[in-house]
């Protein structure tokens, strides 16, 4: 993505493997102190627990901040991450890949336009139960889907259908996982999110009904180009100033909720 974008200059990587890290063809800094000096910004691809660690840093370093979600591995972390972006008042914006396709983008106007009053949600994949699949991190396999497809779920549904203002779950984060979401305005939305399943993965599935009618979103449409319109985006909040949408703070709103949920699930 960085790469790949004319508007940005990818300046240098970190990692814990400078081999892995040689590999991405930018130059390659020990520490990651060394990284802060060379960048203005700063995109990170690690663990939640290591985001949370790291980000803190660069916030206080005075750099921009392109966040993966969730945006720490814990609500405690997460909350340290918002305030350091805060008190440093730098840039932040959170990689919720799927808000920046033209599909999805074109289901919230339309959610917009029919006055929901509900939906629902389907999120389900085998990273937990494929071998060798390229998203099962340690991470991942550890705490299962709420952690990491939650965030997604909850956000386009917030999107959709007003800020969620509480939630309901019940189920197992290594299996399958229902949510009961309630929104400001009175909408009520469920979601069901597993990374437990076998065989052909099911892709994403969002419905909203409203009073004058209803909004789907399916599979990305071919020509969407979600990274492309990330890059583009965080180049512009860097520039421009004014922040974005979709910055530290809302990761620390979407994390709130996930926490809260984890604990319905995982409460004796």
């Amino acid at each position: 993505m960085l790469a790949k974008s004319p508007d940005l200059e990818f300046a240098g990587v970190w990692a814990r493997r400078p081999e892995a890290a040689a590999a991405l063809g930018a130059p390659v800094y020990e520490r990651v102190e060394e990284l802060f000096d060379a960048c203005d910004a700063v995109c990170f691809c690690v663990p939640p627990g290591v985001q949370a660690e790291l980000a803190v840093k660069a916030a206080r370093a005075g750099k921009a901040l392109l966040l993966e979600k969730p945006l720490a591995d814990s609500l405690e972390a997460a909350e340290r991450v918002a305030a350091a972006v805060a008190e440093a008042g730098v840039p932040s914006q959170m990689i919720l890949t799927m808000r920046y396709g033209r599909s999805t983008r074109d289901f919230l106007d339309r959610c917009a336009a029919i006055r929901p009053f509900g939906g629902h949600a389907l999120a389900v994949s085998d990273v937990i139960t494929a071998d060798g699949h390229p998203f099962g991190t340690p991470w991942r396999l550890r705490r299962g889907a709420l952690l990491d497809l939650g965030p997604h779920v909850v956000d386009l549904l917030d999107a959709a259908l007003g800020r969620v203002v509480s939630v309901r779950a019940h189920g197992d984060p290594l299996g399958w996982v229902g949510l009961l979401l309630e929104h400001e305005g009175g909408a009520v939305s469920e979601a069901s999110i597993s990374m437990a399943a076998t065989g052909d993965e099911v892709p994403w599935r969002v419905a909203v009904f409203g009073r004058e009618g209803t909004a789907e979103l399916g599979p990305a449409v071919p020509d969407d180009d979600p990274l492309g319109v990330v890059a583009a985006e965080f180049a512009r909040t860097v520039r421009d100033g004014g922040g974005h949408p979709l910055d530290a703070a809302h990761g620390l709103r979407l994390q709130r909720i996930i926490a809260e949920a984890e604990s319905q699930v995982t409460s004796p």
